[in-house]
């Protein structure tokens, strides 16, 4: 299968593009830079030129593939809801270039997406239509559906391998900057987790069952209290672990702060079962040690 993948340099695609690969698949990577073109070539995949603020761009590539993975997302969550608008138009574009064929169209999403209700692990069968901005991707994504396109969802977690770690990085270069790492509360709320390379795999077993209105769980580990994610860049950066209130947090943390309380525990059972998709990477906490080296 020749396959667009957008988002083909970032930290999640780029590993991706060497599994799409390593499959069998041929690759038509999304760069914007001279750089990302390099690597891409360098990797073994075709280039095709643009980006999400140009989404005629995303359509032509679209159009020249048996099928796309829409990984690309501007992580600039200090404009949160302007980029979540920005991917609703992305979706729109490939959506509309693909209407009418069978090409599967993948798109990403968050695990918040799947919560029934508070302090109850997120599922792959529920779609809660907040007012969490993100839900613009899979509102969007069932109208493109509408319009007789094969989409299927991918709700991703805290990403992580032992550079970087999904919100979590931004927490530990916060701890750094102020000299404590912090937690909510008791700190009890939840993060779901997966490895970088069991993602990728999640992505090309999507993508080669290709089921229509599938949603799929790229968790690993259902959930990891914040208070041990914070313990471990304390113990990592060597600075105190602190507990602040919920009315500080926005103080505190910025931007970061409407995410550091939320409980975003998730299970994976219907995406195992479905896909057969078995996780073996290292877990959260374990990649945050590594990251961190010894002593």
């Amino acid at each position: 299968m020749r396959v667009f993948v957008t988002g083909a340099t970032g930290f999640i695609g780029s590993t991706l593009v060497k599994e799409l690969l390593r499959a069998g698949h041929q690759v038509l990577g999304l760069a914007r830079s001279d750089a990302g073109a390099a690597s891409l070539l360098a990797a073994g995949a075709e280039v095709h030129r643009g980006d999400l603020e140009h989404p005629e761009s995303l359509a032509e590539g679209a159009a020249r593939s048996d099928g796309v993975i829409h990984c690309a997302f501007d992580h600039d969550f200090s404009r949160f809801a302007a980029h979540c608008e920005q991917d609703a138009r992305a979706i729109t574009a490939l959506g509309a270039a693909l209407a009418g064929t069978r090409r599967p169209l993948l798109i990403t999403s968050g695990i918040g997406m799947g919560i029934p209700a508070p302090g109850r692990p997120a599922t792959e069968d529920v779609f809660d239509a907040h007012a969490y901005p993100r839900r613009l991707t899979e509102v969007t994504a069932q109208a493109v559906a509408a319009d007789g396109v094969n989409v299927t969802v991918v709700r991703l977690p805290q990403v992580h391998d032992a550079t970087r770690h999904g919100l979590i990085t931004f927490a530990i270069a916060l701890a750094r900057e102020k000299g404590v790492s912090a937690y909510v509360g008791d700190g009890g709320n939840r993060y779901s987790a997966a490895h970088l390379s069991d993602v990728a795999r999640l992505y090309q077993l999507a993508l080669e069952n290709a089921e229509p209105g599938a949603r799929y769980h790229a968790v690993a580990e259902e959930g990891v209290t914040f208070r041990a994610v914070a313990e471990a860049i304390g113990r990592g950066l060597g600075v105190p672990v602190v507990s602040i209130q919920p009315d500080e947090a926005a103080a505190h943390f910025g931007w970061l702060g409407m995410f550091v309380g939320m409980d975003l525990a998730a299970t994976s059972d219907l995406t195992r079962e479905r896909l057969g998709w078995r996780p073996t990477g290292p877990g959260l906490i374990a990649d945050l040690d590594a990251h961190f080296g010894p002593g």
